[in-house]
């Protein structure tokens, strides 16, 4: 039944009621219960199984009153679905009671809402699947005009991708409900094809997995897997899966898909899918032999079915006898059977005739014959004999012949078991009067199916059609049109010359600035070389001077230190001699380097000064990049030119402190003699030797703020007045 929606906030006071509520999403203090009720507009009757969600979080079913309570915050948006209706959707303002009222829809209102929106092409094109999908289950060929007139109505050339897929998955849920699973297929790739979907995807699965296309099936559920899922499509992911594997009879598998699914319905309590895969688990432990847990799943199915419509709950009866039939547990199904007789008859939505009606199992027909099969199992004929008496006047009232056969014979053979066999061949006459109607109405039936398939077909084949007539009605357009591109040919002509003496101008400047390119790519690299020829420079000057520190300790007859150093010495060189080669090092690297070079001048001149090296925790000393040995030599300055001739105990300091993210500044301050006095103490040796060295150093970064623009900024100062202490600031910075 198709159903149009209002919806109205009412403040109500809630009494005492059950309901269906989803797990808690989160926690929230601004979090709260959010209550409702979804029912018919006119009979005021509460619809149950109604799915209700909040966007990307909680998720609830309304129970058998139509109720529903589901965790929210104001401005969540409610999500309120069913397949007998259209989805609705509703912004939370406030912690109001809310109530779904729903409107009757006949064919009548729907022409009235066609005629109402023609001069709207998407409301009309909309208004056309709603009526489709209204048909849907009553009448395919009604259902499928529907679509090709939405297809129809969408104005221009053709429709969008997103029309074409709802079209087509809404042909694909017309196809699978008809048992028409090869062309479900079809048109459900036709849909992905134009939008991919989860729905249709799913969709997809489920049809391969009917038309025993397993391994596809099972690849396309994987692959949904690993899909950003609702917790509900989890569920039917996880529960298609079990369906595949039950089917190729990998029944370990399709216990633990079934697992996966009945924990996540459990746990977000989506009520409807616990019950079917209760039963599901009992349907593959009763295949599987393991009959103590089927009966155990099975009990909580039966429980659980009671909590919902009387439907669902005979229809869980029927499959839990046809459980104990099979184990020959015939009392508890002959108990189950009755029930279910009984409940058959107050079900509302129980039909009467019909073929569809009659393939069911919930029929007094096949109840009653079930029942007296199993008496007979059990040797009973007498207590059979009214029960197959009975299914064969249910089954000849409701035209029902395939059953009527069956009990027929089946009281046939009773009646030749108990020695009365005048009623045996009676009985056995009317069976075979049944057979030739039955064969009769087979054919008919056959008939009627091709023909169904036939109409089908045909007018799906209307619907992909209309593709290729849109392309023709292109074409017709483009010839209308010739003429007019025939007169501005020439004036193409002359674009075309005027683009190409743009193109030879581009080429022209292309080619300029390549070789303006390759001129700077030059210099870069003779300024690659020139750093390359300082670096090599610096390494000969810095292991000079660490072994004459060697030197002295051997000098002084101190092997014990000397070998010590030597040791540390050596570790240092390895990094050197390791970072040589390299035009930038990691600034982690190079604060390693140094803190090992200054280790080595500090077990030298220990009682000359004290050193502390302070790295900011902030700094990212990874992304941070630093020419080697760029450091160590102001270090080395600080030291020997700045408190090795100092009479007092001093002090060197060395920071790494961040600006941002992206500079980093470098201090390394001492209170030595500073500069001026360091001058005045030096040997004519010792000044040539500072000065290339000094040098070397300002070389190296004009080239590297050259060619990486201002990457290393040096000052040197004195720290106090008296011209004493020196402090050195490098700014460093990331690209």
């Amino acid at each position: 039944m198709k159903h149009l929606f209002s919806i109205s906030i009412l403040i109500v006071v809630l009494l005492g009621s059950s309901f269906v509520s989803g797990q808690t999403r989160r926690t929230s203090p601004n979090s709260f219960i959010l209550k409702g009720k979804v029912v018919e507009a006119e009979s005021n009757s509460p619809i149950n199984r109604v799915n209700i969600e909040i966007l990307g979080g909680d998720y609830a079913t309304t129970n058998a009153d139509g109720q529903f309570r589901i965790e929210a915050e104001i401005g969540d948006e409610l999500i309120i679905k069913s397949d007998d209706f259209e989805t609705v959707y509703y912004k939370i303002k406030d912690q109001q009671f809310v109530t779904v009222r729903v409107k009757n829809n006949t064919e009548e209102e729907s022409v009235e809402t066609l005629s109402a929106n023609k001069n709207k092409s998407s409301d009309l094109f909309k208004t056309y699947i709603d009526s489709s999908r209204f048909y849907l289950k009553k009448d395919a060929k009604r259902s499928i005009e529907y679509i090709t007139r939405a297809l129809e109505s969408v104005p221009g050339k053709t429709a969008s991708p997103t029309q074409n897929s709802i079209a087509f998955e809404t042909l694909g849920d017309i196809n699978s409900f008809w048992g028409q699973d090869d062309l479900a297929i079809s048109n459900y790739k036709r849909s992905i094809s134009n939008k991919i979907t989860i729905s249709a995807r799913i969709k997809l699965a489920s049809a391969f997995r009917r038309n025993n296309n397993y391994q596809e099936g099972i690849t396309l559920y994987k692959n949904l897997l690993a899909e950003n899922l609702t917790e509900y499509q989890k569920v039917e992911v996880y529960e298609g899966l079990g369906d595949s594997y039950k089917a190729i009879n990998n029944l370990n598998e399709s216990v633990s898909n079934y697992q996966k699914a009945l924990n996540l319905a459990e746990k977000h309590r989506i009520t409807p899918k616990i019950t079917d895969l209760n039963s599901k688990m009992g349907s593959v432990y009763a295949e599987s032999g393991s009959v103590v847990r089927a009966e155990e799943y099975f009990d909580n199915s039966l429980n659980l079915a009671q909590k919902e419509n009387k439907k669902r709950a005979v229809e869980e009866k029927d499959k839990v006898a046809d459980f104990y039939n099979q184990n020959q547990d015939f009392d508890k199904e002959i108990q189950l059977r009755n029930e279910t007789l009984n409940e058959i008859q107050s079900l509302d939505d129980f039909g009467t005739s019909g073929v569809v009606e009659n393939s069911s199992p919930l029929t007094p027909q096949r109840q009653n014959y079930k029942i007296a099969n199993a008496y007979v199992a059990q040797q009973k004929f007498t207590e059979a004999i009214p029960f197959l008496e009975k299914s064969i006047r249910e089954a000849s009232k409701n035209e029902d012949l395939v059953v009527e056969k069956d009990a027929t014979r089946k009281l046939s053979e009773v009646y030749r078991d108990i020695g009365d066999f005048d009623k045996a061949a009676e009985s056995y006459e009317r069976y075979v009067e049944v057979v030739d109607e039955l064969y009769i109405k087979k054919e008919q039936e056959i008939s009627q199916a091709a023909r169904f398939s036939k109409d089908i077909a045909l007018k799906q084949n209307r619907i992909t059609n209309l593709e290729s007539e849109r392309e023709l009605n292109e074409s017709r357009y483009k010839l209308a049109f010739e003429n007019q591109e025939l007169v501005e040919k020439n004036n193409r002509i002359q674009k075309w010359i005027i683009g190409s003496l743009i193109l030879i101008a581009l080429l022209l400047l292309f080619t300029a600035y390549i070789q303006y390119k390759n001129v700077r790519q030059q210099k870069y690299a003779n300024n690659l070389l020139a750093l390359k020829s300082l670096r090599t420079q610096m390494n000969p000057h810095f292991i000079f001077n660490a072994l004459n520190s060697v030197n002295s300790f051997i000098a002084s007859n101190d092997e014990r230190t000397a070998n010590k150093y030597l040791s540390d010495f050596s570790q240092l060189m390895r990094a050197v001699l390791e970072n040589s080669e390299e035009d930038f090092i990691s600034l982690e690297k190079e604060i390693e380097l140094l803190q090992l070079y200054v280790k080595l001048e500090h077990f030298r001149f220990k009682d000359k000064f004290d050193y502390t090296i302070d790295v900011d925790p902030n700094i990212a000393v990874n992304e941070f990049v630093i020419p080697p040995m760029l450091l160590q030599p102001y270090v080395e300055n600080a030291v020997w030119h700045g408190l090795r001739y100092k009479e007092e105990k001093g002090n060197l300091t060395i920071q790494f402190q961040q600006i941002n993210s992206e500079t980093v500044k470098i201090r390394i301050s001492d209170d030595g003699i500073g500069r001026k006095k360091s001058k005045e103490l030096k040997t004519d040796h010792q000044k040539k030797q500072n000065s290339k060295g000094m040098g070397n150093i300002e070389k190296r970064i004009a080239i590297l703020n050259e060619m990486y623009k201002d990457k290393v900024d040096v000052t040197v100062t004195n720290i106090f007045e008296n011209e004493e202490g020196t402090l050195v600031e490098l700014i460093l910075k990331k690209d």
